[in-house]
C-alpha cells in the first residue's frame, strides 16, 4: 500500500518516521517542492528502516504518487512563535492552489489528509478544490483536533494517575484558540470523569480543570516557543489517522472535515468526533455538550466560518 506525502519539513517527515516506527504501509513516496530535501529525508528515514518494519521509502514527483491510497499534505509554512493558526491562512491559502490539483491529477483516488494550519481552513479549501475534480468531501480529512483530544487524555490520565488510554474524551471545534474540551460528556472506566476522580481521591477542582484546559489549550504555543516547532506529536496523530484508513478500521477520531451545518452555523469545517474508514469520513458520532460547551463549539465555528468566508471561495459565504 503506497502512501505519499507531500511536503518534508518537519511535520511531513516525523510523520513518515511515525509511519515507519509503526510498521504502516508498504510504501511511502516523499514529494517536496525541494527535490533536495526530499531526497535527504528519504534517505534518512529508509536508514531506520531496518530498525523497523519492512517498507520502502524514496523521493518522487506528483506522478509517482500515482496508486496512492492516502496522501498526507504537508505542504506550506511554518506557524512563528506567537502567530495564531489562523493568521497563517493567508500564507498558506496560495500553496493548496497548486498542490491539491497536482496530486489529484496523479492519485485521484487518493483519501487526502490535511496537517498544514490553520488545519480546519485549510481541510475546508482542499475540500473545495478536491470537489472541482469530483472527489467527495468525505475524502478529505484535516488532522484537526485528534492532538487535542490526545493532550487532554493525556494531562487528564495524569491527574487522575490512570492509563491515558481508558480516558475518553474530546476536544472539538477549531485546533486552536476556540477549540472546546467536552468535560461534560468525558469518562474514564464507563464512569463519568468526575465521579472516577472522586472515588480516586483525585478531585477535579476548578483550579484543576482550569490548569489542564490552558495546557491543552496553548501546548502548541509553548513548544513553539520553546523549539520552533511541533511535530512528534502531529507526527504520530497523522500515523495513526493514515493507518485507520489503510485498514478500513472505522476507528472513532476527531478529525476536521466540511460539516453543512453546525449549531447554525453553515458550511464550516471543524473537528468532531467521526468514524473514519477506509474511504474517509464514514459517519458522525452526535455527542451531547453541556450548554456552555455547544454555547462555546457554536463561537468557534463561527471564528471558522469568518475565516472561511474570507477566502471569498464559491458557497462559502
Amino acid at each position: 500500500m503506497k502512501i505519499g506525502i507531500v511536503g518534508c519539513g518537519m511535520v511531513g517527515s516525523t510523520a513518515a518516521y511515525s509511519l515507519i516506527m509503526r510498521g504502516v504501509g508498504r510504501e511511502i513516496v516523499l514529494v517536496d517542492k525541494f527535490a533536495e530535501r526530499a531526497e535527504a529525508e528519504a534517505n534518512d528515514l529508509f536508514h531506520a528502516v531496518p530498525f523497523a518494519e519492512p517498507l520502502t521509502v524514496r523521493a518522487g514527483q506528483y506522478a509517482d504518487l500515482a496508486g496512492a491510497k492516502v496522501v498526507v499534505i504537508a505542504a506550506g509554512v511554518n506557524q512563528k512563535p506567537g502567530e495564531t493558526r489562523l493568521q497563517l491562512l493567508e500564507r498558506n491559502a496560495a500553496v493548496f492552489a497548486e498542490v491539491v490539483p497536482s496530486i489529484l491529477a496523479h492519485a485521484p483516488d487518493a483519501v487526502l489528509v490535511v496537517a498544514t494550519n490553520p488545519v480546519d481552513v485549510m481541510t475546508h479549501l482542499t475540500a473545495h478544490f478536491a470537489s472541482r475534480q469530483g472527489v467527495p468531501s468525505s475524502r478529505v480529512i484535516g488532522s484537526g483536533t485528534t492532538l487535542d483530544t490526545a493532550r487532554f487524555r493525556t494531562l487528564l490520565g495524569q491527574h487522575l494517575q490512570i492509563d491515558s488510554h481508558h480516558v475518553h474524551g474530546y476536544v472539538v471545534g477549531e485546533h486552536g484558540d476556540t477549540e472546546v474540551l467536552s468535560w461534560s460528556i468525558a469518562t474514564v472506566g464507563g464512569l463519568p470523569v468526575k465521579d472516577f476522580a472522586s472515588r480516586r481521591g483525585r478531585n477535579l477542582t476548578d483550579e484543576v480543570r482550569q490548569d489542564i484546559d490552558t495546557r491543552v489549550r496553548r501546548a502548541a504555543y509553548q513548544i513553539i516557543g520553546g523549539k520552533g516547532a511541533t511535530y512528534y506529536g502531529i507526527g504520530s496523530a497523522l500515523a495513526r489517522i493514515v493507518d485507520v484508513i489503510l485498514h478500513d478500521q472505522r476507528a472513532i477520531l476527531t478529525v476536521c472535515t466540511p460539516h453543512a451545518d453546525v449549531l447554525g452555523i453553515e458550511n464550516v469545517t471543524l473537528a468532531l468526533p467521526q468514524i473514519v474508514g477506509g474511504a474517509g469520513k464514514v459517519d458522525i458520532i452526535p455527542i451531547d455538550l453541556s450548554s456552555d460547551e455547544q454555547t462555546a463549539l457554536r463561537h468557534s465555528a463561527t471564528v471558522l466560518k469568518e475565516a472561511i468566508t474570507s477566502l471569498k471561495l464559491p458557497g462559502a459565504e
